[in-house]
């Protein structure tokens, strides 16, 4: 598998859904799937590294492709509302990387 950056998994997302998927679902139904994307991946994530269990019989399903369904979607909403995610993201490590510089260094929690 190649590497895909950011942007171009913007452009494929896109790409795919005029051509497969016919059009965006709206910006809110989205926002909808997202929340169940992430409840799916958190059911995954405490039957697998938290105290419980999975039931019988019970998908136990794939972290990875419940987070491959939360950036899918999180692509989604980007493209809709004109984010350039990569952007978004450079600009955030830059706001947690001058406001945190310290913070985590001090906290004794960490320790």
């Amino acid at each position: 598998m190649s590497d895909l950056t950011i942007k171009q998994a913007q452009q494929q997302v896109d790409q795919w859904i005029k051509t497969i998927g016919v059009r965006y679902f709206s910006e809110l139904t989205n926002m909808a799937i997202l929340t169940e994307e992430v409840g799916e991946l958190a059911r995954i994530m405490a039957r697998r590294y938290g105290d419980q269990s999975f039931k019988a019989g019970e998908n136990t399903g794939s972290p990875s492709d419940e987070m491959a369904d939360i950036l899918w979607v999180l692509i989604c909403l980007a493209n809709q509302t004109g984010v350039d995610l990569e952007e978004a993201l450079l600009k955030n490590i830059e706001k947690k990387t001058s406001r945190d510089a310290q913070r985590h260094k001090d906290n004794p929690k960490l320790k």
